[in-house]
Formats: structure tokens, C-alpha cells, sequence
């Protein structure tokens, strides 16, 4: 669909704006008023935005859009089921997501899609109540979650899950399977900076730092696939790149993009993780988001614009725990000498070698920020 901003009128509009009712962000009114995207349409579409963790512009692009058709269930409202090949996507999903999660039932991240493994943890709950065990939740299925208390106690259960299978992982990291995953790429080139006879593109700049990334988690034992070549025929969406990671089996997602701005004062680095404004997150995501952040922070000396969640396709598809970091602002005149610079982005390179380590070390083993001598995994491995 195209995109839908200020200043638009027709069929399209209303149907957003009868969204933003539904959602209790504009008043019932709002569906009697001209269908005309106003300012007020923007501020309900940003406070939307926000509280789902997407770009909060204003603008109604297609993921908004599917994230404000998903707002609009509330659980009971419809039968949920496993659909093959498109699943059921909403908020009523994600409500029984978590929900079977309270009671110690494993749904897997509460990412509101109607799965496999959410259709599995819901058949295991009915077999236990005595209900037909055929992974729908209808009005019975409904009542006996209602009425029984949850299970699981000493924290939150995906948190308890996540950390479990972390443990068990162990601290080395010959052997782990990782997904590195330069941005754009083919017709996409991403941002694109010019000055004089020379041009910088996202798509290039995170190509090489990507293949510098494989090289040293390679040396360090790690298993490492690339989401596509220098030369990209066709580019790949965000949702393209999470099956391809979960089809891999991987342990890790790590996407690598910069960032632009109409200001070129703008400069520093972010990362990003699956979650959501009303607490739903990825925890070992959010982890390590934050030891990749601090780490590229003190190594580089980046302005350091801290950690973000967000419900992007590219981190909420995906099963493994998965960040993306924006390596700087290429419109930024400071980041761009930095991110031209080979040297720095082998040092944003060792800082992400790091923090990946840093994430099988058990809470109790952890380092200070910056003290990892990534040479040591190298020579680590190659004593082994």
C-alpha cells in the first residue's frame, strides 16, 4: 500500500481513522468527521506508533497499518486457530500468548502471531483441562483460562525460559550459530551521502563492516551466515531476513545499519530489540542490545544514544534473539569520517565480538565494559 500522511483524504483515511477509534485514540466522533487526515490524526497516529515501538512519524505505511488492523481484536472477539500459510495476527493473539505463558505454558516470545508453538502450547493446556486438544481457542477454551490462576512463579516466565536456554548454551562460542546481516542492499542502497566526487552508501559501508564482523566470529569458532552477497539482486524484507535466520537454526541476529537526519548536528549510536510499550520484550534480545551498545560506546567514544525496543518486522519475527545497531548517522560530517574510517570499523567489530561473548558469560562471570581482549578468543581457539 502506499503510504498515508497529512494532508490525504478519501476511503483510506477513513479506515484509519475508524482504527484509531477502535484502539481509543480518537473519539467515536472522529468517524462522523470528513475523512480527512488532519493534525489530529497525526498525534493519535504517533501515540500509536509509539506504544507499538515503530517509527513514530505520523505517517501510515503499510507496517503501521497492519500493526493498527492487529490493535483492533480483543481476545474473545474471534475463534483463534493456526492458519497455514498466513497465521492470525492481533492483539486478542497476543493476550493468549501471554496469558499461557502466566500458567507455564511455552508460546515462545508473546509476538501476537498465531503459530505452530502457539497452537501447541494451547493444545497442551486443553489436553490438562480436559478439552479437545485441537490448538483453537474458542468460548470454552476461553472460560478455562479465565477462570484458573497462573502457574509459574520467580519471575517472568520467557524470561525464566530465555535465561534457561542460555545457561545450558555455555560460555564458548565454537559452535554457536550466528546471523549477521548488512542492511539494504541491490536497488536498495539505503542512505546515501555526496560530497563532491564522493558518495557513501549504507548498503556498501555495512556490506564491508558486516564481512569484517564474519571474519572475526569465523576465528572465534562461531558459525556465521550472512543474509546476502555484495551484490544483492533483489532486495530482501525485513520479514525475508528473519525467516532466513530462523530457517538457519540461528543462535544470534545481528542487523547492521546506519542512520540519517535532516540535521547533521544529529550523530551517535543505537541499538535496537524486540518489545513493546506495555513491558512484552525479547529479555536476552534486550541484553544483549545492551552489551553491544555499551561496548561500541566505549571503544569507539560514539555519542551514546542508548537502547531502544521496537516491534519491527526484522525483530519480531524472528526466534532467536536479535538486535539491530544503527552505526551512526552517515549525514552526520563526525560519524562519517568515523564509518569511512577501516580502522574504526574493525574496532566496532571487536566491540561486537565482545558483547556476543559477554552473552554466554553467566550474570555472576560478566566483565567490565570495554576489558574483553577480543585477540584472546582467537588465540583460545586456535590452542583448542
Amino acid at each position: 500500500m502506499r503510504t498515508i500522511k497529512q494532508g490525504d483524504s478519501g476511503p483510506a483515511v477513513a479506515e484509519i481513522r475508524q482504527a484509531l477509534v477502535d484502539v481509543e485514540l480518537l473519539p467515536a466522533a472522529a468517524t462522523e468527521a470528513p475523512p480527512q487526515f488532519d493534525a489530529e490524526v497525526v498525534r493519535a497516529v504517533r501515540a500509536f506508533q509509539q506504544s507499538r515501538g515503530l517509527t513514530a512519524d505520523g505517517r501510515v505505511t503499510e507496517e503501521t497499518w497492519r500493526a493498527l488492523a492487529a490493535a483492533r481484536w480483543r481476545l474473545g472477539a474471534r475463534t483463534l486457530f493456526h492458519s497455514v500459510p498466513d497465521p492470525l495476527v492481533g492483539e486478542d493473539v497476543r493476550a493468549l500468548q501471554e496469558r499461557l505463558l502466566e500458567m507455564g505454558y511455552d508460546t515462545g516470545r508473546a509476538d501476537g502471531i498465531y503459530g505452530a508453538r502457539t497452537a501447541r502450547a494451547l493444545a497442551q493446556f486443553q489436553r490438562e483441562v480436559g478439552l479437545v486438544p485441537d490448538g483453537s481457542c474458542g468460548p470454552q477454551t476461553l472460560h478455562a483460562l479465565r477462570r484458573l490462576g497462573r502457574k509459574v512463579v520467580g519471575g517472568r516466565p520467557q524470561w525464566l525460559r530465555e535465561s534457561e536456554r542460555l545457561y545450558r548454551a555455555g560460555p564458548a562460542l565454537v559452535g554457536k550459530r550466528v546471523v549477521v546481516d548488512p542492511g539494504h542492499g541491490g536497488t536498495d542502497p539505503g542512505v546515501v551521502v555526496t560530497d563532491g566526487d564522493q558518495r557513501w552508501s549504507e548498503a556498501e559501508l555495512m556490506w564491508d563492516l558486516a564481512s569484517r564482523l564474519e571474519g572475526r566470529l569465523a576465528a572465534a569458532g562461531v558459525r556465521v551466515h550472512l543474509t546476502r552477497g555484495p551484490r544483492l539482486a533483489t532486495p530482501m524484507l525485513d520479514a525475508a531476513r528473519a525467516h532466513l535466520a530462523n530457517d538457519l537454526g540461528a543462535d544470534l541476529f545481528i542487523s547492521l545499519h546506519v542512520d540519517q537526519h535532516p540535521n547533521p548536528q544529529a550523530h551517535g549510536v543505537a541499538t535496537y530489540h524486540y518489545g513493546t510499550a506495555n513491558g512484552v520484550t525479547s529479555t536476552v534480545g534486550e541484553r544483549l542490545a545492551g552489551l553491544v551498545q555499551r561496548e561500541i560506546v566505549a571503544r569507539t567514544g560514539m555519542r551514546h544514544c542508548r537502547t531502544h525496543a521496537k516491534t519491527w518486522d526484522l525483530l519480531r519475527l524472528t526466534r532467536m534473539p536479535a538486535v539491530r545497531v544503527d552505526v551512526g548517522y552517515l549525514t552526520s560530517p563526525v560519524d562519517r569520517e568515523k564509518l569511512t574510517d577501516p580502522r574504526f570499523r574493525d574496532t566496532v567489530v571487536d566491540a561486537i565480538l565482545a558483547a556476543v561473548q559477554r552473552m554466554y558469560y553467566p550474570v555472576e562471570s560478566d566483565v567490565p565494559t570495554g576489558s574483553i581482549d577480543v585477540s584472546t578468543l582467537r588465540r583460545s581457539l586456535a590452542a583448542t
